[in-house]
């Protein structure tokens, strides 16, 4: 257990800070009791959020795979088949894609289209084949944050609404081959992109899954293709420009890269899913420059970040979308790394995320909001009760800006107004970690009602402004009450 002492330490060092911090650009000196005014008023913003995401209901007309003849012998492709049951469902303004008790085998993605649910009975399996010239022409994504054409996701929409993907079943992502050997040979493409974006490249210069891009279907390369192999590895589930979504209830295994990425889209409802991973960049959930979410009563377990909220990289998102009116709760976190995180990739701003309820078994982190001197942007209202973790190998709390990757720039991010309350921690290596740069402190940072039962050393708090403290007990012993 750590010496009262070097808690007592800890507040003086907090106080000295925030006594030499200038008032806040609002002229709201941030006290406890405007904290504790400011974050109550905020959560009341909850009911109207959720109020505005409606999930989308879809026409009765059922289409299932099989009496379109489909085999659910897991050897046969059935790919031509789903195909088919979209196209016939969209053509008659929407229905449900339905896949009986099975195993589905699909050599190549699926591509969503408007008005469709695509349905898994409990007991349909769909696995995707890991052959990379099935997963072309390439697609718009967002490849680590950056805006490229790519292998297609292995299920994809683009520009659709009111679409789900639903039921007890499981879809499996076959990640082997792409997560151990396509990793291996990632780098320069990663490299390249990054470049890319960092120079703002027009998008449709940014071509990668063999260096073939045919947006007009004319069978002839636009221009900027090199026909050579790429090695950025495709997502499991990807809706791009979409609204009016809903995945719930199913399982989502073994993806070969991010699992469930929404990108700059609005509306979204993902719910009651299981998300299992197995190897580096799983990632559970990860709703990227999206407006209007709610993730709740999902079962996430990952090597990678379990719950990850973002907005895209560098130079390429700060004139794209942010991320805003995020709600995440009653979520089962089990990850390597993170549980619940913000970053990396945040550039395009994120702000007004609410988190609450939600169990923690296993991470590095709990809390993690993360970026480097790459990225700029600013986060921002960001409001965070009612959580509880088991154990933390690292830090229960961390701000860095130090993430890896880093190009040599010198674009700090802007991290404030960071409402903290009712988080319990049974083991953690260290309470908190907030570290922000000279040139842009971490500030407007209020803890509460947080309570560490056992912890092997201090929390560090370098280049920070107005840290409040407030009822915070580590190891048994009040750190502070009010520092202000």
């Amino acid at each position: 257990m750590l010496m009262k002492n070097r808690w007592l330490s800890l507040s003086l060092l907090v106080f000295l800070w925030s006594c030499q911090t200038p008032s806040p650009k609002d002229g709201q000196v941030f006290s406890l009791q405007f904290a504790r005014a400011y974050a109550h008023q905020n959560w009341e913003q909850v009911p109207h959020i959720l109020k505005r995401i409606k999930p989308p209901s879809f026409p009765a007309d059922t289409f299932s795979v099989l009496a379109l003849g489909a085999k659910a012998d897991g050897l046969s492709n059935t790919r031509e088949f789903v195909g088919k049951a979209i196209d016939s469902a969209a053509r008659k303004g929407g229905g449900v894609v339905y896949f009986p008790p099975g195993n589905y085998f699909i050599d190549g993605p699926i591509h969503l289209k408007s008005n469709v649910n695509l349905h898994l009975a409990k007991g349909a399996r769909l696995i995707f084949s890991n052959r990379p010239e099935a997963y072309l022409p390439a697609v718009k994504v967002r490849w680590e944050g950056t805006v490229c054409y790519n292998y297609s996701p292995l299920i994809y929409a683009y520009q659709q609404k009111n679409i789900a993907i639903s039921g007890k079943g499981i879809i499996d992502g076959n990640a082997g081959k792409w997560s151990m050997e396509w990793r291996k040979l990632q780098k320069p493409d990663k490299k390249r992109l990054r470049q890319m974006g960092n120079d703002t490249i027009p998008v449709e210069q940014r071509v990668f899954a063999e260096g073939f891009l045919d947006l007009n279907n004319n069978g002839k390369d636009d221009g900027f293709g090199d026909g050579q192999a790429h090695y950025l590895r495709p997502s499991l589930i990807v809706f791009y420009e979409c609204r009016n979504i809903l995945l719930e209830d199913f399982t989502a295994q073994d993806s070969p890269f991010w699992t469930i990425h929404p990108v700059f889209s609005m509306n979204i409802t993902i719910r009651g899913l299981t998300v299992k991973g197995k190897t580096l960049n799983d990632d559970g959930i990860d709703p990227d420059s999206c407006e209007d979410v709610l993730i709740e009563h999902n079962d996430v377990e990952t090597h990678d970040d379990a719950i990850s909220i973002k907005a895209g990289r560098d130079q390429d998102a700060w004139k794209r979308p942010g991320s805003r009116n995020i709600v995440v709760r009653y979520n089962s976190l089990k990850s390597g790394v993170n549980a619940l995180c913000i970053g990396s990739e945040m550039s395009g701003g994120v702000e007004n995320v609410f988190m609450a309820d939600n169990k923690i078994s296993q991470g590095k982190h709990a809390l993690n909001f993360k970026c480097n001197l790459d990225r700029g942007g600013e986060v921002k209202n960001i409001f965070i009760r009612n959580n509880k973790v088991d154990s933390c190998q690292k830090e229960l709390l961390i701000f860095r800006m130090d993430y890896h990757g880093y190009r040599g720039n010198h674009y700090p991010t802007r991290f404030s107004n960071f409402f903290i309350e009712n988080l319990q921690a049974e083991k953690t290596y260290r309470p908190f970690k907030i570290i922000g740069v000279k040139e842009a402190p971490i500030s407007r940072i209020w803890l509460s009602d947080i309570a560490v039962k056992h912890t092997d050393t201090s929390s560090i708090f370098t280049y920070v402004e107005d840290i409040l403290l407030d009822d915070v007990k580590i190891a048994g012993e009040l750190v502070s009450q009010a520092l202000h």
